[in-house]
């Protein structure tokens, strides 16, 4: 985001806005995102539409969560021609699922700084740093084994078939999500042909 200037557009970022203000289509996601679920499709892609039309998205962006299934996927390319845009790439960042499972239930928030941390992966002294501050290690609410194994299974059923469709679509660029941040990033960067 920052090095090439181009906003992330998160669906989970903005359903949780959404959810926060208490909005007819929060309130209908809450719901959803509380079961581990999926948010529907039209409330997805209003939401997602809607975003893409502001100016910081003019130059291009980066949507992060969106598409999860074929009809998202299939839904999105109207949205995109309305502003002029298309798909540069598909990113799917592989991660072994025992280590994908302790990076989500391991999430936390600092409540005094707001720093996102991992009970697991985090070192210590950061983990310190923020107690130490008088702050609390928050946990999100569907950050959670059960929440998120149902998530997984969604995934499986719904969002795998979009590896073949983009791949078929050669859009696909697949990177190992395993290692440092910056080795990750590396990985992506080159994927994508800028660095």
């Amino acid at each position: 985001m920052a090095e090439y200037n181009l906003p992330q557009v998160s669906t989970g970022d903005l359903l949780r806005e959404a959810v926060a203000a208490a909005t007819p289509l929060g309130q209908r996601a809450k719901a959803a995102m509380d079961a581990g679920e999926l948010v529907t499709d039209d409330i997805v892609l209003g939401i997602i539409a809607e975003r893409l039309e502001r100016e910081d998205c003019a130059e291009g962006f980066i949507l992060d969560g969106f598409p999860r299934n074929l009809a998202q996927a299939r839904d999105l390319e109207p949205v995109l021609q309305k502003i002029g845009q298309s798909l540069d790439a598909a990113v799917l960042l592989d991660v072994d699922l025992d280590i994908l499972m302790k990076r989500l239930t391991g999430r936390r928030t600092c409540s005094k700084t707001g720093k996102l941390l991992n009970i697991f992966f985090s070192p210590q002294e950061d983990l310190d740093a923020c107690t130490e501050q008088g702050g609390e290690l928050i946990q999100r609410a569907d950050d959670n084994e059960d929440t998120i194994a149902n998530r997984l299974n969604v995934y499986r059923e719904q969002t795998e078939p979009l590896i073949q469709h983009y791949r078929e679509a050669d859009l696909l660029k697949t990177i190992s999500g395993e290692g440092e941040m910056d080795a990750v990033y590396a990985r992506l960067t080159a994927a994508l042909g800028l660095a």
